[in-house]
């Protein structure tokens, strides 16, 4: 096989390789066996459990991102190929995570290998990861690693899914939990009560209307979304004493985090509730304890930043023409932690994002292909 045969294979095997968060483990390994296998100077797996991948020793650093996890099938029986088969058809490579995303992670992973080949190498090191637990806590994992590896990049690269559009920046997130207080009482006697669940009514209205006045036909908007709802009580007979509800915030530029911490002040207003960063805990595969807080600006690197001309031109280079267009993520990556450190930061990454998480998840074999084209590429122009 070549190297471009090998490289699809390889994805094959990490499809093949169920990876769902916090049970990355195998293919971690897997991804490491192939760094190995492509003569990488340094591969091992650090104490959280993400994969690193070191080729070259140069002062400056390049860092490429992919995260191992996937989110789950629960309808195995209903995709028109196996979500685990890894099959090869109709120009698509078909399964969970040939989107989301590994694809980029091969792509990332040989060309390395490549721009080593290619003697594109002098004056820098590379960095190859396989992160974990991205679909909950995005960017923490790169938080751990940073710092074990006492590690700053001169630039980072997330290979997410753009269907290899240059992809500038992405919206930011809040995710608050709001908690009502009321008083348990018998059911037979509610007045004797204060219900937390009437109290959190009108709190769920406010947040309907929050999320319409947000809203700009044809523009750039905000959004904030229930995405759960709780409550508490001594029994199924008995007023409940607390409700519970869950919002996720998303901020377009020119909106910030503090403007979100006014939003909450006013949906509790006049209300017997409280507010709080709806924090998130998970364990790694390896053991280690994270836990996220959801609460990032949104961030754009400018089209003249050093970063984006050298991905403009290693783009131009493989399509002998330039880019059309540029994209800009609605959802959040672990792009998070280099950008609060002050690391140039850009996304590049084969597979239609809207294909990610869904049914017959699957990415264009050429555009993985052209995406460890374009990696290998601007390893040479940076």
């Amino acid at each position: 096989m070549n190297k471009d045969q090998e490289l699809i294979a390889f994805v094959q095997r990490s499809v093949q390789t169920r990876s769902y968060t916090d049970q990355e483990g195998d293919y971690a390994n897997l991804v490491k066996e192939e760094m190995e296998k492509l003569g990488y100077d340094e591969v091992f797996i650090d104490s959280t459990g993400n994969v690193v991948g070191r080729i070259g020793d140069g002062p400056k650093i390049l860092h490429f991102d992919s995260h191992m996890d996937t989110v789950q099938v629960n309808d195995p029986d209903e995709w028109k190929y196996p979500p685990f088969s890894g099959d090869i058809q109709e120009g698509y490579l078909w399964g969970r995570g040939s989107v989301d995303m590994k694809s980029a992670l091969g792509a990332s992973v040989y060309a390395a290998a490549r721009a080593r080949d290619l003697g594109y190498l002098e004056g820098k090191t590379v960095y190859v990861t396989g992160t974990v637990c991205e679909e909950f806590c995005d960017g923490e994992n790169l938080k751990h690693l940073y710092k074990e590896l006492d590690l700053k990049p001169d630039y980072c690269i997330i290979c997410e899914p753009s269907d290899n559009v240059i992809t500038l920046g992405h919206k930011g997130k809040a995710q608050i939990r709001i908690r009502t207080h009321g008083v348990s009482a018998h059911g037979s006697a509610p007045e004797k009560g204060v219900n937390a669940v009437y109290e959190m009514a009108e709190i769920i209205t406010r947040v309907d209307e929050l999320n319409k006045s947000l809203y700009k036909e044809n523009e750039p908007h905000g959004t904030v979304v229930l995405s759960d709802i709780s409550s508490v009580s001594a029994s199924l007979n008995a007023v409940p004493s607390e409700c519970a509800i869950y919002l996720d915030r998303r901020l377009v530029l020119g909106e910030t985090l503090d403007q979100v911490e006014e939003e909450m002040d006013r949906l509790i207003q006049g209300k017997d509730a409280s507010w709080e960063v709806g924090t998130l805990y998970h364990t790694t595969w390896k053991g280690k304890d994270l836990v996220y807080q959801p609460m990032h600006d949104p961030w754009k690197i400018q089209k003249d930043h050093q970063l984006t001309q050298s991905l403009i031109r290693a783009y131009s280079n493989i399509y002998n023409e330039e880019p059309k267009g540029f994209d800009f993520w609605d959802f959040g990556t672990n792009a998070i932690t280099p950008i609060s450190m002050g690391v140039p930061t850009i996304g590049f990454g084969p597979g239609e994002y809207k294909l990610a998480h869904m049914r017959d998840e699957r990415c264009a074999v050429d555009k993985i292909v052209e995406a460890c084209e374009v990696y290998a590429e601007l390893i040479k122009e940076l």
